[in-house]
């Protein structure tokens, strides 16, 4: 009797260590994704430090286009014309054209030979953390989002950089957390109601 008891709470001491050593493991279960505009530059201080070596009236259409700046080559570059640019810097507002760059002000009166390249880079990192059984089973879904955002405009004129500007986000972090106390059976009610 004694033996077949210590076997028994062997065999439940086994199965409550395995249980959570299982439990443990499936944490690399959760699902994982990745969102990124591709570029040349894998980082923010890569596209930061590219940007920096493009100077006004010294860098060449050729030279930045070298330096990745090239919509025929890189995604997500926009080509902005002129109309494009004003609205893009100036706004519709009342503002003063006056008070912006020299350079600049005598680009945009030339009109035609105008123009100016537009840079959108973001990259996001989702995660989801927390318990597996408890994601799996949909009571509660817990995700991680980390990234980061360049913005960059390279204003033109006769393939001559005369201006540039740019923004953007360094680091980005957001936490998302949805439960549902019924978990599986949470969007159940509705469906069961509806008449087919």
């Amino acid at each position: 009797m004694k033996r077949a008891l210590a076997i028994q709470h062997n065999l439940t001491l086994f199965f409550i260590i395995g249980l959570v050593l299982v439990l443990a493991g499936c944490t690399s279960l959760l699902p994982h994704s990745t969102q990124e505009v591709t570029t040349p530059w894998k980082s923010y201080s890569e596209a930061q430090a590219t940007f920096d070596k493009i100077i006004p009236q010294n860098t060449t259409l050729s030279a930045l286009k070298q330096l990745g700046f090239d919509p025929a080559q890189t995604t997500n570059i926009s080509i902005l014309n002129h109309a494009d640019l004003i609205r893009r810097l100036i706004g519709t507002g009342s503002f003063d054209i006056d008070l912006i760059d020299d350079a600049l002000h005598a680009c945009l009166s030339s009109k035609s030979t105008c123009f100016a390249y537009e840079l959108e880079q973001t990259f996001t990192d989702k995660k989801r953390i927390g318990n597996f059984w408890l994601d799996f089973l949909n009571f509660d879904k817990q995700t991680d989002i980390n990234g980061w955002q360049f913005d960059a405009i390279v204003v033109l004129s006769n393939d001559l950089v005369i201006y540039k500007q740019w923004s953007g986000k360094p680091s980005t972090h957001q936490f998302e957390r949805e439960r549902n106390p019924l978990g599986p059976l949470q969007g159940w009610g509705p469906s069961l109601i509806q008449p087919h």
